[in-house]
C-alpha cells in the first residue's frame, strides 16, 4: 500500500516547465533589438579625436596602402570587446570589479593608479579634440572650448543612472550617428578607386614611416578604458545572472555578439571611410598630420560644406568620447577602490588636467600624441586579465572560452601588446 502511494505520487507530479538551454525559444525580434546598445557606446572609443589625424594622414600620405591595417584592427577589436561584454553578462561583474576582488591592497592600489592615468589620458585627448572642433567652428579659444566641452559632457552624464542606462545610451548613439555622417560625408564627393582599395587589403609597407603610422593605427586601436567600460555597461544593462530564466544567459550572449559586431563594424567603417576620403581627395596634401590641418585641407579640397560637417562630427566625437571616458573612469574607481563618486563630481575633477594642458598652451597635436602613448602603456593591464578571466572555467562555467577562442585571444593579446610597445619605441625614437 505504501509502495502504491509512492508510485501514485510520482505519476501525478507536474512536469518541469523550464526549457533546456539548447531548446530555449528565441527572443521576439522587438525584445532582441532592445538588448542592443552597450557595444555602440563602447565603440565611441574607436572614433574619438585621437583616431582622426592618423587615419587622414595615412590616406593622404600613402593612399590606400594601409587599408588592411584598419580592417585587421577592427577584427581584433571585435574579439576583445566581445570578451569584455561576455565577462559582464556571465558573471554580472565588470572587469575592474573582478580585479578588485582578487588583488591584495598594495597591488590593487598600484593597478588603480595606472588605470586612472589611462583614464586621464583618455579625457585629455577627447577634451582637446572637442576644443579644437569649437575653435574650427567658432574661433573659440582652446581653453574656453575645453570648458564648454566639459560642461556639455556633464549634461550628458546627468542622464545616466543605474536604473535607466538606456537614456545615456540613446544620447551617445545619437552622437555616434552625427560622428558617422560628419566623418564620412567627404566620401560623397570623393571618387574612391576601388581597385586601389582591394590592393590595400594586402598587408605590406612602403617605408619606415608607414610602419610607424601602421603601428599607431593598429597598436593603439583597442583602448584600455573601452575594455573596462564594456563589461560595466552590460552589467548596468542586464544585471546579475542570479534569478535569470533558464537559457536567458545564452540569449543575452547571442544578442551581445550582434551588438558588438554591428557597433564595431560601424566604427570600423567610419575609420576606413576617413582613410578612403583622404586617399581619394587629399593625396600629398601637407598638414593632414594634425586635426586642424586636416580640417583645413578638407574644406579647401572638398568644399566648405564638407568641412563644416566634418567639424561637427569632430565636436560630436569629443563630446561623446569624453562622456564615455568619464563613465569608464567611474567604473574603474568603483571596482578597484570600492568607492563610487557621483559621475558629475568625477567629471569636474578629471576635467582639470585637460584644461591645464590647454591653459599652458601646449601644442594640441603633441598632447594627443602623448595621450596615445600613455594609453598604449596601459593596454596590457586590461587585456591580459580579460583573456585570463574569460578562459577560467571556475569563473565562467559553461560559458568559458572554447579552445579556438582561447588561442585567438592569446594571439590577439600578444599582437596588441607587441604593437603598442613598438608604437612607444618608434614614437620616442622619432622624437630623439
Amino acid at each position: 500500500m505504501r509502495g502504491a502511494t509512492v508510485e501514485s505520487h510520482k505519476t501525478t507530479r507536474p512536469r518541469p516547465t523550464t526549457v533546456p538551454h539548447k531548446q530555449s525559444p528565441t527572443l521576439p525580434r522587438k525584445r532582441w533589438f532592445a538588448l542592443l546598445g552597450p557595444a555602440f557606446v563602447a565603440s565611441i572609443a574607436y572614433v574619438d579625436p585621437g583616431n582622426v589625424a592618423s587615419n587622414l594622414s595615412a590616406g593622404a600620405e600613402y593612399g590606400y596602402l594601409l587599408v588592411w591595417v584598419l580592417v585587421l584592427a577592427n577584427l581584433m577589436a571585435v574579439l576583445v570587446q566581445y570578451l569584455s561584454a561576455k565577462l559582464g553578462v556571465v558573471t554580472g561583474q565588470s572587469l575592474p570589479d573582478l580585479l578588485g576582488q582578487r588583488m591584495r591592497r598594495g597591488p590593487r592600489l598600484l593597478f588603480w593608479g595606472q588605470a586612472e592615468i589611462v583614464a586621464a589620458a583618455t579625457d585629455l585627448a577627447e577634451v582637446v579634440g572637442g576644443a579644437i572642433a569649437l575653435h574650427i567652428l567658432f574661433g573659440l579659444p582652446l581653453l574656453w572650448g575645453g570648458v564648454l566641452v566639459g560642461a556639455v559632457s556633464m549634461l550628458l552624464l546627468a542622464t545616466q543612472n543605474g536604473r535607466n542606462p538606456r537614456r545615456f545610451e540613446a544620447l551617445v548613439v545619437g552622437l555616434l550617428v552625427v560622428i558617422t555622417i560628419g566623418f564620412m560625408a567627404g566620401l560623397v564627393v570623393s571618387p574612391v578607386d576601388w581597385t586601389g582599395v582591394s590592393e590595400g587589403l594586402v598587408p605590406r609597407f612602403q617605408d619606415s614611416q608607414s610602419v610607424l603610422l601602421a603601428a599607431s593605427m593598429l597598436g593603439a586601436t583597442v583602448m584600455p578604458h573601452a575594455i573596462y567600460l564594456h563589461s560595466a555597461l552590460v552589467c548596468d544593462r542586464h544585471g546579475s545572472p542570479r534569478g535569470r530564466a533558464d537559457g536567458m544567459t545564452g540569449r543575452l550572449l547571442k544578442a551581445t555578439r550582434w551588438d558588438v559586431v554591428l557597433g564595431l563594424v560601424l566604427a570600423g567603417s567610419v575609420n576606413i571611410g576617413m582613410l578612403l576620403m583622404a586617399a581619394a581627395s587629399l593625396p600629398g596634401v601637407p598638414g593632414t598630420d594634425s586635426i586642424e590641418g586636416a580640417a583645413t585641407a578638407i574644406s579647401d579640397h572638398l568644399g566648405p560644406v564638407v568641412g563644416l560637417v566634418f567639424a561637427l562630427g569632430l565636436l560630436a566625437s569629443g563630446l561623446a568620447s569624453t562622456s564615455v571616458g568619464c563613465y569608464a573612469g567611474s567604473a574603474i574607481m568603483k571596482g578597484l577602490l570600492h568607492v563610487q563618486l557621483p559621475l558629475l563630481a568625477r567629471r569636474a575633477i578629471t576635467l582639470i588636467p585637460a584644461l591645464a594642458v590647454l591653459a599652458v598652451g601646449w601644442d594640441p597635436t603633441w598632447s594627443l600624441v602623448v595621450s596615445q602613448v600613455v594609453l598604449s602603456l596601459g593596454i596590457p593591464f586590461a587585456i591580459i586579465p580579460l583573456a585570463k578571466f574569460t578562459a577560467d572555467r571556475q569563473l565562467m562555467g559553461q560559458w568559458v572560452n572554447p579552445m579556438v577562442i582561447r588561442v585567438f585571444a592569446v594571439v590577439v593579446t600578444a599582437a596588441i601588446v607587441v604593437l603598442n610597445v613598438l608604437l612607444v619605441v618608434l614614437t620616442f625614437s622619432g622624437l630623439a
